[in-house]
């Protein structure tokens, strides 16, 4: 399903009026937010998908990883989990499910949260996520609508997941590559939130299927915002060029790419950096606007964030490559 597909979808569809819902489906962020009290919101979330690794144990950690960082992109922190489960039950060995769960199991714990149980269902594709349920101050959030003109843009984490997973599942991409792709894929966004939180931040979204161009035009939208984005600034994974080169690129691409064009001024974007900015990540870091006062404090507090674009009044575009 495209980025663009479920608004069509929920159009039709009357939302039910809440106060006590700070962030709904209104703004397609992260994830949803629920005020219980003048200091405490629930932050809820659900994500699952198919393996994009063959180690069951790292596809297990990467999708914990995916999942946890919606909470982490409002600014919160996981409090318990439940797993999600499609599996080919006769087809594949129970023990290929105990260590996806292991490893997800595992990266809850070290993002300092617990699995309380979850559903599973047979199925032809196995599948495997969580739903995550976390708390946040209200006054502390991050959402997608809190992008001002004059702030800057960084990124924590590198892209070109979708390009180098694609080329692993093909046998072209060397060990080394592969591996280091996982490593930032099962890394937890925990520090770069609490960092931006700690500043003061407003406004944060993770990087994750929608591509780096589908996620920055619901900010845009969301915050009245133009975003402007140097692409020879962006952060780039070993081996992604070479497999882009290689025509490794997953099909959700083209269903990104029908999202934003309309959308975004392209200039004189190079060819691979037009593919870059929309291929499908899988657990990509936290993009996150700040304030010109507290850039250089959170860039040396997050060591692996880089300056990406800036923030500009409504244009012409809501996005805007350089």
């Amino acid at each position: 399903m495209g980025p663009g597909d479920l608004s069509r979808a929920l159009a039709p569809l009357d939302a039910r009026p809440d106060p006590r819902i700070l962030v709904g489906r209104e703004t397609f962020d992260d994830a949803g937010v629920f005020r219980l009290s003048d200091d405490l919101a629930l932050v809820q979330t659900v994500d699952f998908f198919a393996p994009i690794v063959d180690d069951p144990y790292l596809f297990g950690q990467v999708a914990a990883a995916n999942a946890l960082s919606d909470v982490y992109a409002m600014g919160g922190e996981p409090l318990t989990a439940l797993s999600i489960v499609a599996f080919p039950s006769g087809t594949l060995p129970l023990e290929i499910l105990t260590e996806i769960l292991r490893g997800g199991q595992d990266k809850v714990h070290e993002a300092g949260a617990s699995i309380v149980g979850g559903h599973s269902i047979i199925d032809e594709e196995l599948k495997y996520g969580l739903s995550v349920t976390g708390r946040v101050h209200p006054d502390h959030l991050l959402t997608n609508a809190g992008a001002r003109p004059g702030d800057t843009l960084v990124l924590t984490k590198p892209l070109g997941t979708g390009f180098v997973t694609t080329a692993v599942k093909r046998g072209a991409m060397r060990p080394e590559e592969a591996n280091a792709a996982i490593d930032v894929m099962r890394t937890l966004n925990r520090d770069a939130a609490r960092q931006a939180v700690s500043l003061g931040a407003k406004c944060a979204t993770d990087i994750t299927g929608f591509g780096l161009l589908g996620h920055l035009l619901h900010v845009a939208r969301a915050s009245e915002v133009t975003i402007r984005i140097d692409t020879e600034l962006l952060p780039i994974l070993p081996g992604a060029l070479e497999a882009w080169r290689a025509g490794a690129t997953p099909g959700g691409a083209d269903r990104n790419d029908a999202f934003v064009r309309g959308h975004t001024d392209w200039g004189k974007t190079e060819p691979f950096h037009e593919a870059l900015v929309i291929d499908p990540q899988t657990s990509g870091g936290l993009l996150v606007a700040l304030p010109a006062p507290v850039l250089e404090d959170y860039l040396s507090r997050v060591p692996a964030a880089v300056v990406v674009g800036s923030v500009l009044p409504r244009g012409d575009h809501e996005i805007v490559l350089a």
